[in-house]
């Protein structure tokens, strides 16, 4: 089967500085995939060149079989290649529901006729309420965006992202900021969405990206250190010392 999201020796470099090189990933279908690695590694950087954000110096972007190296941020999520970060601007005065129905009509056009039918807006209501249940959020459909607490706010955002249909959904650190009990109640949403939903995440919480992730890619440097199972690379010693250098960093820096 071809792969959902694929990278061929995917570079970016600033002058003489490397922040990716050579980076080859392949995303099958229906996978649940983690970018680790050091801070400076090199991983948001990479998210960036997915998504369009950055053009790449060198290497290959694709899509299913589509090359979309040279497409646009927009024309990316068209096509189904969705970051949360790119739908990150929540709608304060609105409800969740509203909010999530809104994102659905611009998928399908239907924002931009102004004559549409009854009928019509409670089809894209129904589709945003199933979006809103399979990720737990129905009981806060008719909460205004501002009063939900922050983990929800996240959970808001990949509900956002889902309503332009991706085929694989980036999200960078979902769980930055969420205190630890509500972090393991977004993954185990994140976890259960449908399959035909490809998920490459980015996260500093080894414990989430043990528990949820069948396959991690570590970086290093911006290059591939080593990809494998959870198993494989909790086993992988040079994972260990790479992880251990940071903390003993980290240490010296707060002495």
């Amino acid at each position: 089967m071809t792969p959902t999201l694929r990278t061929e020796n995917l570079s970016r470099h600033w002058g003489a500085f490397a922040a990716n090189r050579d980076v080859s990933l392949t995303i099958p279908h229906g996978a649940r995939h983690a970018l680790i690695g050091p801070n400076g590694a090199g991983k948001t950087t990479l998210v960036n060149l997915l998504t369009g954000a950055l053009a790449p110096s060198a290497g290959r972007i694709f899509l299913g079989d589509a090359d979309i190296t040279a497409l646009p941020q927009h024309a990316r999520v068209r096509r189904g290649l969705t970051r949360t970060f790119q739908i990150n601007t929540l709608f304060p005065s609105l409800t969740v529901l509203e909010s999530v129905t809104m994102a659905v009509a611009e998928r399908t056009g239907a924002a931009r006729i102004w004559w549409r039918t009854v009928a019509s807006q409670r089809a894209l209501a129904d589709e945003a309420i199933a979006l809103l249940a399979s990720l737990q959020l129905d009981a806060d459909a008719g909460t205004e965006t501002r009063h939900l607490p922050y983990g929800k706010q996240r959970l808001l955002e990949i509900a956002l992202a889902l309503a332009t249909k991706p085929s694989i959904l980036l999200l960078d650190e979902p769980a930055a900021g969420i205190p630890q009990a509500e972090s393991a109640e977004l993954f185990a949403a994140i976890a259960a969405l449908p399959r035909d939903v490809s998920i490459l995440f980015i996260e500093h919480d080894m414990d989430l990206v043990f528990r949820f992730a069948e396959r991690i890619t570590v970086l290093v440097g911006g290059s591939v250190l080593t990809e494998g199972t959870p198993a494989q690379i909790a086993a992988d010693p040079r994972v260990r010392e790479v992880y251990l250098g940071e903390a003993r960093k980290d240490g010296a820096a707060h002495a």
